[in-house]
């Protein structure tokens, strides 16, 4: 398995400086990941590096915790969009969510519709941690009937990250055309690969380049 497929390199960390953002997008170069995630403010930087590379360049709206307004998050995509991003990973309103408003669908559709004009990809960030299993699989088909590509299941930023179990219960509960993506606590081999036995197509985390020595260590 060629699991630097399925990695998304991430580094989100708010004291992060110029140089992480080069780093990181040299090292998704060189080990071909699927992707790289920075912060909207460096998407812009992160494109240049990424020129004439098949690396997708992926960032987050809403981050990390959601419920800003509709319209700025369709804002944030905007320009991140014009900035260069080519995969947008939005938070979920948590806070609307458990209180029933029909208007996580709405919102989740506008940014769908947003993304899609542009041919970028849309992740839906449904933040497993705060949600009951029956919230999990709720969730997961509202963010599919919206029309996202992928829903994801942590931001990294609350009490755990992504559990194998939410990944099954996920899986079987999204359409087979939407696809998952891992992310939050996954900082080694066997992690990574229970999380792809699971049901995940993609992984977020930040240790792509000690989880490739690893499997290197395998081979």
């Amino acid at each position: 398995m060629d699991i630097s497929r399925y990695i998304e390199h991430t580094n989100l960390k708010p004291n992060l400086e110029d140089r992480d953002i080069d780093v990181l997008v040299k090292e998704a170069i060189d080990h071909k990941f699927i992707g790289v995630c920075v912060p909207p403010f460096w998407v812009k930087r992160a494109s240049r590096e990424l020129a004439d590379h098949d690396t997708q360049l992926v960032t987050v709206i809403g981050f990390p915790l959601g419920y800003q307004m509709t319209q700025s998050k369709l804002l944030e995509i905007e320009t991140a969009i014009d900035d260069g991003a080519h995969e947008l990973d939005v938070v979920m309103n948590v806070s609307a969510f458990k209180s029933g408003m029909p208007w996580v669908k709405v919102e989740l559709a506008k940014c769908a519709n947003l993304i899609h004009q542009s041919s970028c990809m849309m992740k839906v960030i449904i933040e497993t941690a705060y949600l009951t299993k029956n919230e999990i699989i709720v969730a997961t088909k509202l963010a599919s009937e919206a029309g996202t590509d992928f829903v994801k299941t942590s931001t990294g930023f609350a009490s755990s990250g992504a559990q194998a179990d939410d990944i099954v219960l996920m899986r079987a509960h999204a359409p087979s055309n939407v696809g998952l993506k891992a992310s939050g606590g996954i900082k080694d081999l066997y992690t990574l690969q229970a999380m792809i036995a699971a049901g995940a197509d993609r992984i977020g985390t930040s240790s792509g380049v000690k989880i490739m020595e690893e499997q290197a260590s395998l081979d």
